[in-house]
């Protein structure tokens, strides 16, 4: 039987693809164009919403189901049309799809700590804290977790939702994320390059590399799926880390100035994204789920993606 995931072409599908074909598993990736896809992988490209692509990537059936795909936070703001056909409708037809292609096969369904919402709890986030979602792509993430866990309770699926948190360091270039900031601070200091940054040097993240993330995606494939808490969703482990001294990090291991990045702050994305504040998740660690393990491992993860792109 074969494990899909859509986005197989995106940041973290490429890392997670290339994983599971080195280990030997039959992998089918989805994405809405081929180059992306690595070697190994039987590729499906097209429009996720379409269901003649869909039929295709179920062909030979499915164990496992990795759903990266997504329109994100700032494109579906953008476009809440378009987050709804891919985030909701799409999502909720490949589930249907998957449960008659497969045994009960498993999903691992890639949420985000958009489900929060803004602003966060001054005094921390951790496994009892509840949705808010104020953006359309958090609200939409929200609805989709609740339609795995249903699923799985109804004995359809193997449901594993996790929230992701920010993950580095993406590609240069637009991205649709409002989040993209985190990651051009790394191409630019790596380059030694000046940034201006849009949140204040105090300003706190979640992040984790995207190789740990990998890790995370394949850990949730071969997990024992019992020590999944009944909500079937965990908000994985992250480094909560301040800008100045992320970027300290980056520029120390780049061998460049941090004087190279000014601070210009921008107080929307400043509430939205740079005061995220203690963050805790002992489902996630009781389910096995991990983050990096320091700021200094996070970066010399993070720049090791960057240098093998």
């Amino acid at each position: 039987m074969t494990i899909i995931i859509t986005g197989a072409g995106g940041f973290v599908g490429r890392q997670l693809v290339k994983r599971l074909v080195a280990a030997g598993k039959p992998v089918v990736g989805m994405d809405s164009a081929a180059g992306g896809i690595p070697e190994g992988a039987r590729a499906v490209v097209g429009d996720i919403c379409s269901p003649q692509v869909r039929a295709e990537a179920f062909r030979d059936g499915c164990s496992a189901l990795v759903h990266l795909a997504t329109v994100p936070g700032g494109a579906a703001e953008a476009d809440p049309a378009a987050s709804r056909r891919v985030n909701i409708d799409a999502m909720y037809d490949l589930l249907e799809e998957a449960k008659v292609a497969g045994n009960r096969p498993r999903i691992v369904y890639a949420s985000s700590i958009a489900v929060f919402g803004d602003p966060l709890p001054a005094q921390g986030v951790d496994d009892d804290t509840p949705l808010a979602p104020r953006m359309i792509y958090g609200g939409h993430k929200a609805m989709m977790e609740l339609a795995v866990s249903m699923m799985h309770h109804r004995g359809e699926i193997e449901g594993i939702s996790v929230r992701l948190p920010g993950i580095l360091a993406r590609p240069k270039g637009p991205s649709g994320m409002k989040s993209a900031f985190m990651s051009d601070l790394f191409h630019a200091l790596r380059a030694g390059e000046e940034f201006v940054c849009p949140v204040s040097a105090g300003a706190t993240i979640w992040a984790q590399s995207v190789s740990r993330c990998a890790d995370n995606l394949v850990h949730a494939l071969e997990m024992d799926a019992d020590l999944m808490p009944v909500t079937r969703v965990v908000t994985l482990p992250a480094q909560r880390i301040a800008m100045s001294d992320l970027a300290a990090e980056i520029a120390r291991q780049c061998g460049v100035s941090v004087d190279l990045v000014r601070y210009r702050p921008d107080a929307a994305l400043e509430a939205g994204f740079g005061a995220q504040p203690p963050l805790s998740t002992p489902a996630a660690e009781r389910a096995g789920f991990a983050h990096d393990g320091d700021a200094a491992k996070l970066v010399a993860n993070a720049l090791a993606v960057i240098a093998a792109s």
